[in-house]
């Protein structure tokens, strides 16, 4: 019985929303106009939006905290690296643009690890990331996001986001969408 009345309330909700919209089609095409406004990160020109209006944290705000594993099993905490700029990414696997921009972050840490920390977030750690960590010959640390938790709490949509850091902490550049040069890396961690 309690399925019935579920039932007959999700059809009249839907029949409201029916003759809502049919009563002022106007509005509903109104609507639908509005969304050739939306710019996709990845198609769009970047500085169409600034990247103080993305949601997370931004430029100017502390680095949130955390503590995850490595895919060696060590435990890395970002405040533990208060005193060296970091370079926060988040990537996945499966990300294009994130494979891309890998062998920009593994040359400027090889050039720079003893003054940068480069710390990769890996967001899809129930795909073999190990085998990928060794495959691309990345030897900085790549983070298992396990639990989705810090992806979350830096309202990561899009994957590669990185963030630079600075030696206290505070978050100097943020870039949504990849690195495409190791001059444009540079410079966003001067």
């Amino acid at each position: 019985m309690k399925s019935f009345f579920g039932l007959l309330l999700i059809a009249l909700l839907v029949y409201s929303l029916y003759v809502e919209n049919q009563s002022r089609p106007s509005a509903l095409l109104a609507e639908q106009q509005g969304f050739d406004q939306l710019i996709d990160i990845e198609e769009g020109d970047p500085g169409e939006v600034p990247v103080e209006h993305y949601p997370g944290p931004n430029v100017g705000d502390r680095a949130l905290d955390f503590t995850l594993k490595t895919t060696a099993g060590k435990t890395v905490t970002l405040s533990e690296l208060r005193g060296k700029k970091v370079i926060l990414n988040f990537w996945a696997t499966w990300c294009p643009p994130c494979k891309d921009e890998i062998p920009i972050f593994q040359e400027f840490h090889d050039n720079q690890k003893e003054d940068v920390a480069m710390l990769a977030v890996n967001i899809d750690p129930q795909y073999n990331v190990k085998q990928y960590e060794d495959n691309m010959g990345i030897t900085f640390p790549v983070l298992l996001d396990e639990d989705d938790k810090i992806n979350s709490a830096y309202d990561i949509l899009t994957v590669p986001t990185t963030f630079i850091i600075d030696e206290k902490g505070v978050i100097t550049h943020k870039k949504v969408g990849a690195f495409t040069s190791l001059e444009e890396l540079e410079k966003a961690t001067d």
